[in-house]
């Protein structure tokens, strides 16, 4: 029986909280999309990666439905809804509208937001979220292209999208341990609020937020409180290596490929073109007639192809700064150089699968997504960890491994020590 089932809202977290889930416990699959009513799983933990973080409201609510029936079907105990631990969104969606949707199916009147992940650097104090030392509206993310966040109160922004209340949980009751943190959600439940946000400065906080939500049907949240919650389902005397080792990387050929436009990705694509070859996208080229858009796909698969024997696999690249991008998405519009982008990147993948590579080291979400639907990759083994939320996967096919990164994870190396530093099937 599944002992906790998660509905994530972009690939990339769906991997980010398989990850934490893995390592502090739970034997976890992860799926791409929601299956068919008679596929069966053998885990503890499944997460549904979903793409439903920047599409319509409607859209997002009708997926996630559809991922919350199948994980009741399946008997599922405890509900996660994850989404971005920078909590991605706009004034109307999507994390709003699709907590109410589950609410109101579950029968629920209350749930938690938790997007703290303080490994890296997100934190939530007197429910402001922070991102290292900066309020969110701060750092890079008030830049971000689809959902820019100019708000760091995270009552504000939830109560703006959604259609309840919103109350708090500051650090100091998280200090007293887990029974005063049920206490005050019983308090605020009582008062009317349909949403609590929780802070958090710390892992123990993370630990206890886990033990008073032990029994909450559904919480909201970035992959932070998966710590805790893993290590109340999980037994303690098991070893999570035999699990990480079903994910381990395969040794064949390698390409980086990175359509993030984050600050970190920024950095990482920087630093690796200091140590690998690097390609970057020209837009224009991706916005051609069919019959050039394809000339131009076997262009850059076959510079790839070039490369395949280098030391560290070769990069391609739309990454660009804030400044770039503006002048990109002001040229082309914001919608179509996006969505060419990522077709590009679908059918050089296509084409390198066929070529026979099998290591894929992917930055961004959207990126991710599209990739490993069009390598056809419907669910994975979760392998070990590059940095914090960032693992190795392996297709339960066995033939293909993947490194999916949110944009803004990683450290600046991230893309040669994910090609270095592990031990291959």
């Amino acid at each position: 029986m599944i002992k906790l089932g998660v509905i994530a809202d972009d690939f990339t977290g769906a991997t980010d909280i398989a990850s934490f889930l893995v390592n502090n416990g739970l034997v976890t699959v992860q799926l791409n999309g929601v299956p068919s009513a008679d596929f069966q799983v053998a885990a503890e933990a499944v997460v549904i990666s979903l793409k439903s973080r920047s599409c319509p409201a409607s859209q997002a609510v009708a997926d996630s439905l559809h991922a919350l029936e199948w994980l009741q079907q399946q008997g599922c105990q405890q509900f996660y809804f994850k989404y971005c631990s920078t909590f991605d969104s706009t004034e109307k969606g999507n994390i709003g509208p699709v907590t109410d949707a589950l609410l109101d199916k579950l029968g629920e009147t209350q749930t938690i937001i938790s997007p703290s992940l303080p490994v890296n650097g997100r934190t939530v104090y007197q429910g402001h979220l922070f991102v290292m030392d900066q309020l969110l509206s701060d750092s890079g993310m008030r830049h971000h292209p689809v959902t820019p966040m100019t708000d760091s109160n995270l009552l504000r922004v939830m109560e703006k999208q959604a259609q309840g209340q919103c109350g708090s949980v500051p650090y100091s009751v998280l200090e007293q341990g887990a029974e005063a943190v049920r206490q005050r959600l019983q308090e605020l439940k009582n008062e009317g609020k349909r949403y609590v946000v929780l802070d958090a400065l710390n892992e123990q906080h993370l630990l206890t937020q886990g033990e008073a939500l032990r029994d909450m049907k559904l919480v909201t949240g970035g992959s932070g409180l998966a710590i805790g919650l893993a290590r109340q389902w999980a037994d303690e005397a098991k070893n999570s290596q035999p699990a990480t080792d079903a994910g381990k990387p395969h040794s064949g050929s390698a390409v980086v490929l990175s359509g993030s436009c984050s600050v970190m990705t920024n950095k990482q694509v920087t630093r690796y073109l200091q140590q690998a070859a690097g390609q970057a996208i020209d837009v224009a080229r991706c916005l051609q007639g069919k019959a050039e858009q394809q000339a131009y796909v076997q262009e850059l698969t076959d510079w790839i192809e070039a490369h395949r024997h280098d030391a560290l696999a070769p990069l391609l690249y739309a990454t660009s700064s804030p400044e770039i991008l503006a002048e990109i998405q002001q040229r082309f519009g914001s919608e179509a150089s996006s969505h060419a982008v990522e077709r590009l990147f679908a059918d050089i993948a296509a084409r390198l699968q066929q070529r026979g590579f099998e290591r894929f080291i992917i930055a961004g979400g959207e990126t991710s997504s599209i990739v490993a639907q069009t390598l056809g990759i419907q669910s994975f083994h979760i392998g070990p960890t590059i940095s914090p939320g960032v693992p190795w996967v392996r297709s339960t096919d066995n033939t293909l491994s993947l490194a999916l990164k949110s944009g803004n994870f990683g450290d600046e190396d991230f893309f040669a020590r994910a090609q270095k530093e592990f031990h291959y099937a």
